[in-house]
């Protein structure tokens, strides 16, 4: 794929500035110190277009809150302005990110999420005797700066945009060199990158047909164990190799037996929740219509989180255990 070039001016052009505010501060209306720079929308504008312009950003500002679902995750928020500068770069860099990706990665791209990956998953399962699952091991802790950086290269030409990238990864770290943050847009990007390069690996060198990846995630599909097998050990050398990324496991099984992937047990005919999302669902609805009860959160609040949390319960076959679950909660509160 050939590198890209003139994207900067896109960049800091202010309609796409002002565009990037506005994606910035959905869902944070009334928030200070969102309000509080749009007060002074044109001069911040102004300001960051300058800076891009530049090639020199105010980055790594961050704020740290951890956050326990499904497990416990150090969450690495940047201050406004710098997530106002992100969104600038994605609006324009999107599409050469996007170009890169394989069909059946999931994350983080439109018209794809976790239900599609749920849907492409259940396919296979009616189709392969067998699947591989792996799962990578601190997956976003142990990105390597100058490997994500090497790669980064390959689709981008401008020495200033890419002196940007370079600023941004660089401004949070976990070891040496190593590690991108947990929240942050361009984080998903870079991490969603890194591991598309091993997707090439498995569709053009491993040839692997059945494959889906959603972030770290990876599940092989075959008829023969024994050949998927060693296409996984293949896949695992690869990843040490040329990513420096290692396995937290390797795991086989007919399919008939169930897949468990992104919170559910994948059958060839039915999906129902596994247990971990069973307890998740429990315990967050209680806490939800706790808050509700004690006017910590309007009826709006509410919807907004139950709504997505019911949505998640649907997916799978699950209607008793949502039952018994909201019959619980009546008895609890009365």
């Amino acid at each position: 794929m050939k590198a890209a070039n003139n994207l900067l001016d896109k960049i800091y052009d202010l309609d796409n500035i002002n565009l990037a505010f506005w994606k910035a501060r959905k869902g944070k209306n009334g928030i200070n110190y969102v309000e509080k720079y749009r007060e002074y929308l044109t001069y911040n504008s102004v300001k960051l277009a300058s800076e891009i312009t530049n090639g020199v950003v105010s980055v790594g500002n961050y704020s740290f809150f951890k956050v326990f679902d499904p497990k416990e995750r150090l969450i690495c928020a940047a201050d406004f302005s710098e997530r106002v500068l992100q969104h600038a770069i994605m609006n324009i860099c999107h599409p050469r990110f996007e170009k890169f990706q394989i069909f059946d990665s999931y994350a983080s791209r439109k018209e794809k999420g976790t239900y599609a990956a749920i849907e492409r998953a259940k396919s296979y399962q009616k189709k392969y005797k067998w699947f591989l699952k792996l799962d990578i091991s601190k997956y976003f802790d142990s990105i390597d700066h100058e490997i994500l950086f090497f790669y980064l290269q390959r689709i981008f030409k401008e020495k200033k945009l890419l002196s940007i990238f370079e600023q941004i990864i660089n401004s949070y770290c976990t070891n040496k060199g190593k590690g991108v943050p947990v929240g942050n847009l361009c984080s998903q990007y870079f991490a969603n990158h890194y591991l598309a390069i091993s997707d090439h690996y498995v569709k053009e060198q491993l040839k692997i047909k059945a494959y889906v990846r959603y972030m770290d995630d990876m599940v092989l599909w075959g008829n023969d164990q024994k050949q998927l097998i060693e296409n996984g050990r293949l896949l695992e050398q690869f990843l040490l190799d040329k990513l420096k990324l290692n396995l937290k496991f390797l795991y086989s099984n007919q399919t008939r037996f169930g897949l468990s992937f992104l919170g559910y047990v994948i059958f060839k005919d039915k999906i129902h929740l596994n247990k971990n999302s069973r307890k998740r669902f429990s315990a967050k609805l209680k806490a939800y219509n706790k808050k509700l009860k004690h006017n910590e959160w309007t009826e709006n609040e509410y919807q907004k989180h139950i709504l997505p949390l019911l949505a998640f319960a649907k997916k799978a076959e699950s209607h008793n255990f949502r039952n018994t679950c909201l019959i619980q909660q009546y008895k609890d509160d009365n």
